[in-house]
Order: structure tokens, then sequence, then C-alpha cells
């Protein structure tokens, strides 16, 4: 069902409804989640008691139905009723054991589907419908979420967008491009301000051509963020930046999970491939689900049989577990999360800022190393230091990539919605001992022109505008309201574009 991450330059989404990633939009606020399930996943929902339930359901369904089939055949007659297709049904039950309960195996079924479904290369053709079901039967939280009596839209009959393959936009410090890369931007979208743009790869069909219809027809550049660190990114950015001339932040940050993190590679089996994490996001997996883990491949002397290997795999990908111990796998911690997104040590610590929100602050976060790398190029154009106009800031990945490649922030005016994103940006500004402005605003709608007339008036105008607008209804997480750019959260691009337009039509009266 999934493949290691780096079978491939480009690797497929992982089965976990969780990824794209944010995605988790990387800027966005954490009020925005990339994830709208996180909560479903804070505890394991494959407790005892749903799998009484569920084997109850079955053991009384299957008495009525018929006393003379095997239990094999009980259960595959069970599910059918429910409408699961018969070779699916067969297909969990050989990966899952004879042992599984019914929340596991219809957690494996909706799992491969998701995954082929989400696959932007599989043939339309050979794509599962999904099918959501309106039974009395109890399932896992997540299924029931998936299953609301609100039906959701048939997201997964859009294409994504085709993307490139390896996806290293016009250029990455780690790999080398068949061809000089040529583009040309429009008149119109001659600076100032430099802008830049940044929203999840894997959006809905035609998201992208809109955002590049709006931003000036821009081609946009899109890039993995495995070619910079340890774990995948999958990002498009959209800006007028020149592409020559770039350079990496030093030293380059290490990028493989062994590099990453050393003392896991004494613990690593060797049938688990992975060299590369997959996208973080804003929930972690469970202690239950690690102990689950553990106790299946301690049942084995030497390697676990494949279907345990599989399972294993398959969890390990879609949470992004690594060995820290014989047979033990554990979620990464918040420190953990920082090193790999390019973040200082404790940049999400302290202040009254649980765990939890760290997560998800981090995991709707730039990927620090890749941001700073297209941003490069602005050092030796703005010597004096820079006045930034930064929307839905996050935790301040752009600042940080600014601050990280030597260019100093004169003026910052921060858009972000999340108290506790703010509260992290403005410890960080003062830890690091800034000189220059940081103006706090909590909502992009405050940013009308008499308002940005007022700031540009106070500093002599923006020099960059930069940011994410919130990727709900674009992330393939999303099985609810994935509405595109008309959802409620991720309609905000169209205040990132107005805020740019105003921006332009005030500082070119100025000049």
């Amino acid at each position: 069902m999934l493949q290691a991450i780096d079978d491939s330059p480009e690797e497929q989404p992982s089965a976990s409804p969780h990824l794209e990633p944010c995605i988790n939009s990387d800027d966005s606020s954490s009020e925005y989640n990339e994830n709208f399930l996180d909560d479903v996943y804070e505890e394991d929902s494959w407790s005892s008691d749903s799998d009484y339930c569920t084997n109850s359901a079955k053991q009384c369904y299957v008495k009525e139905e018929s006393s003379s089939l095997s239990e094999k055949e009980q259960t595959i007659l069970f599910l059918a009723n429910m409408g699961y297709p018969v070779e699916e049904v067969s297909i969990a039950m050989e990966r899952c054991g004879p042992e599984a309960s019914l929340a596991e195996l219809t957690d494996f079924i909706c799992a491969a589907q998701m995954a082929r479904a989400e696959d932007p290369y599989l043939p339309e053709d050979v794509k599962p419908k999904l099918n959501h079901g309106s039974g009395g039967y109890k399932k896992r939280k997540m299924f029931n979420q998936l299953c609301k009596s609100k039906k959701p839209r048939a997201i997964f009959d859009e294409e994504t967008i085709r993307l490139p393959k390896p996806m290293i936009g016009f250029g990455v410090p780690t790999e080398s491009v068949p061809a000089i890369v040529r583009r040309t931007i429009p008149e119109q979208a001659f600076g100032p301000p430099f802008f830049y743009y940044e929203n999840v790869a894997l959006a809905p069909k035609g998201v992208w051509d809109t955002i590049s219809r709006f931003l000036y027809d821009i081609e946009p550049e899109f890039v993995d963020s495995k070619y910079f660190c340890a774990t995948a990114r999958k990002r498009g950015y959209i800006h007028n930046l020149p592409i020559e001339n770039r350079f990496p932040l030093l030293p380059l940050p290490p990028r493989t999970i062994n590099e990453a993190l050393p003392l896991t590679k004494k613990w690593w089996p060797s049938w688990d491939p992975r060299t590369k994490l997959n996208c973080l996001q804003t929930a972690i997996g469970s202690a239950r689900l690690t102990d689950r883990i553990r106790k299946a491949v301690e049942a084995f002397d030497g390697e676990p049989p494949m279907r345990v290997q599989k399972f294993v795999l398959d969890q390990c990908r879609k949470w992004n577990l690594v060995w820290v111990g014989r047979n033990k796998v554990a979620p990464l911690e918040p420190d953990e999360f920082e090193m790999l997104l390019g973040f200082p040590k404790n940049h999400t610590r302290g202040g009254g800022i649980s765990r939890t929100d760290r997560y998800k602050s981090l995991g709707n976060s730039f990927q620090v190393d890749t941001v700073a790398y297209h941003l490069s190029v602005l050092k030796d154009m703005f010597p004096n230091g820079m006045n930034v106009l930064s929307l839905f800031s996050g935790i301040g990945g752009a600042e940080v990539a600014l601050y990280r490649l030597g260019i100093q922030l004169n003026n910052v005016v921060s858009v972000e919605k999340s108290e506790v994103n703010r509260n992290i940006v403005r410890s960080w500004w003062e830890q690091t001992n800034q000189r220059g402005n940081l103006i706090d605003f909590d909502d992009v709608q405050q940013l009308n022109g008499d308002r940005l007339e007022q700031l540009i008036d106070s500093f002599g105008g923006f020099d960059l505008l930069i940011g994410g607008s919130p990727c709900n209804n674009l992330a393939g997480s999303n099985r609810v309201s994935r509405d595109g750019l008309e959802g409620k959260e991720s309609s905000l691009f169209y205040d990132y574009v107005r805020i740019l337009d105003l921006v332009k039509s005030i500082m070119s009266r100025q000049r």
C-alpha cells in the first residue's frame, strides 16, 4: 500500500488521512490546522472497549445470518453487507491477521482506499470510489468522523495537479538541474515589494492555476523539503524573487533520519528501509499504538513475518515513528520537530505553551532551510536591512529564515490569529535581541487601505510581503470540507492578494 519515502524522487502520499501535509500551509495559524482530525488522533481509538463492541456486533449479526459458515466467511459476509468490496476485505484479513477485530479491518480498508484515491499518479479508472456508508455499527472515532451524516463532497474525483519529478523547483543546492531554468516575470509583478506566497502542493485540481492567475500568472515553484533536510514537505511557492545566485544556510542540516537522530541508528531494524521522514504533522501517534507495535514485533524471534512488518511500517510512516530501543518505536519530540524544520532549540518551549500547542504550531510552520534558500537572494540587495509584512506568520518561519541569513529586520508587521504563535514570535524576537520594531495584528482583515497607508508612511514601505494562507480546505487530509479556495479558511488567500495589491498601489503613489 505504501512505498518507502526514499524509493523514488517523489514519494506517494501516505495512507494516513493526515498527509497532505499541513501541511501541514506552513505559515498559517495553528487556529487553521492543516489536519482537521487532530483531536481524533490524540488518543488511540483501538481500545479494548471498541474491539469488544464491534466483535459483539459481529457475533450477533453472523449468528442470525448463518451458523454454518466459517469464522472467516462470516466476517467477509458481515463486512460485505456493510458495503465493503469482498476482495478488499480478503486482503485486509490477510494483512491484519486472523485475530484482527472489525475496527482494525475497517481501518485498514479505509486507509488503503484513501491512499489510492489520493495518489496523483494512479490512473483514474483504478482509483476506488469511497463508500461512506450509513450503518448503525460502531467503528473507530476517526472513521465515524469521516462518515458523519453530512455527506462529504466527492473530492476523490478531483485530480491533483501533476507535480514535477524530482520536486526541486528551480533548483536545490543538493541536486543538479539538468537544464538552465528560465522564467519570465510579468512587468506588473515587479516590486516593490518582493512577495513570496506558499501553500500545499497537493491541492485540488485547478487551485494552483487560480493562485497563479491572481498572482500575475507567475509559474509556481514546487519543492519538497526532503532535498534540504531529513523530512518531506511538499509545497508550492509563487514569488517574484530572482532565482540566480541562491545559497543555502550553513551548516547544512542532516539529510537522513539516522544523521538527524543518531541514537536511532543502533536500534533501526534492517527491514525498515526509511531514510527520510514523511511530512511532520500537527498530531502524534499514541502510547497505546507504540506499545501495540512493540508487542507485535516482540512476539517473534528474529525478523517478524511480512504481515507484521507491513503493519509496523505503515504505522511508522503514518505517524513518523522512530526506533528508540529494542523493538521500541516512539513519536518525535517537539525539539526534534524544531531541529528538522530548521528552528532554534526550544523555539516553541516555555511561556505556558503545552506540548499539544507545540506540535500544532510546528506542524503548520515553514521548513526554514527551504524558505531561506529562496530568500537568500535578498541579502546583498538589502545590506541595511528590510521592512517585512508577514501574513499568517505562524511561529515566525519567515522571520527566522531572514535572521539566519544575516538580514537585519528593521520593521516587521506580523499578522497571526493564534495567540500562542504570536507569543512564540514575540519571545524569539526578544531573545535574539532584534533592534527593529515588531508590530502585531491578529486578523488580516484589519489591514485595510487606511491602516496599510499609516504603516507605510511610518517607515517608508515594505521590502517583502511573505506568507502562506490557511490550507484547511486544500489539504488532502480534509475529507469533510475540502472546498478549495472557496472554503472558509482557505479563502483567506484572497486577503493575501488584496493586501499585496493595496501595498503595491500605495507604494507606487508615494514614489
